[in-house]
């Protein structure tokens, strides 16, 4: 196994989230039950094998190793990746790629897809992917993650099996579609990115930023350049219906023991127990 960045991993609701996110130095989550990756602001070789990933943004931050996880699926002989980003930004990342395939003296073969606000990605008859606008200071979007499940519509619920058939045999719908929101991702984003998207609110885990935590640090400089500040979560702390709440993306100005005394000091219950930050 090659290790090239501090990877943190934790196992919640039958998902396993693997990833590393500093503000200003790198952020690339996985989440290998759903054969999916967030942003590519670094590349961990063994998250190579995935091949379908969604950025956020394209602050170098989130995703400079763009080139290196192409390159490298294309030199291991593997599948090109698909990758989905924001509409605005995918003809620029087209045109780095080409300036690095001149300078590697390689292909950079992938398939970068435009998203926008609405948009929705079917990976597989289980699981869909919606598209919802964030707020940062460049072109952004996050991203959730529905599973889709069949339900007998009630009017039905009584029948017998062979009953059932029948109807389906006569062309009837027996069954109606129903979506639980079982994964949030918000990148980088200021607090609208959380309420004009409720449904950040309600997935079963949430991956989302926290960059600044110190009481003094001012919010309203720190929204107006797209983040999140810990009280931000404490003031809507009545508004999380999450199992489980992932911040991350900390600034580097925190060492760990800051982080945690900052955290004792206003949100010394971890929202109910479901906060983690991610160090």
């Amino acid at each position: 196994m090659v290790e090239n960045i501090p990877l943190k991993s934790h196992v919640a609701h039958g998902m396993t989230i693997e990833g590393y996110s500093r503000a200003a130095v790198q952020s690339c989550w996985r989440i290998p039950e759903l054969k999916l990756g967030f942003d590519l602001g670094v590349q961990p070789w063994d998250f190579m094998g995935t091949a379908t990933w969604f950025v956020s943004h394209t602050h170098l931050d989130h995703i400079a190793a763009l080139p290196v996880y192409v390159s490298r699926r294309r030199m291991m002989k593997m599948d090109p990746p698909t990758i989905y980003m924001p509409a605005a930004n995918v003809d620029g990342c087209l045109q780095m790629l080409r300036t690095f395939g001149r300078l590697d003296r390689g292909s950079m073969p992938c398939e970068i897809i435009g998203v926008r606000d609405g948009d929705e990605i079917e990976l597989s008859r289980e699981l869909v992917v919606q598209v919802v606008r964030t707020y940062h200071t460049v072109p952004s979007v996050g991203y959730v993650v529905l599973e889709r499940r069949k339900k007998l519509k009630p009017e039905y619920r009584d029948l017998e099996g062979p009953q059932i058939r029948d109807l389906r045999l006569q062309g009837v719908e027996v069954s109606a579609e129903t979506r639980i929101p079982i994964l949030g991702y918000t990148g980088d984003t200021s607090p609208p990115g959380l309420d004009k998207n409720p449904i950040f609110y309600q997935v079963r885990t949430l991956i989302t930023e926290m960059t600044f935590l110190a009481p003094d640090h001012r919010k309203e400089k720190i929204h107006k350049h797209g983040h999140m500040h810990l009280d931000d979560f404490v003031n809507r702390r009545d508004r999380f219906e999450n199992e489980l709440i992932i911040a991350a993306h900390l600034s580097t100005r925190y060492t760990q023991r800051q982080a945690e005394h900052y955290l004792r000091q206003s949100c010394a219950d971890m929202l109910d127990g479901r906060l983690m930050l991610w160090l």
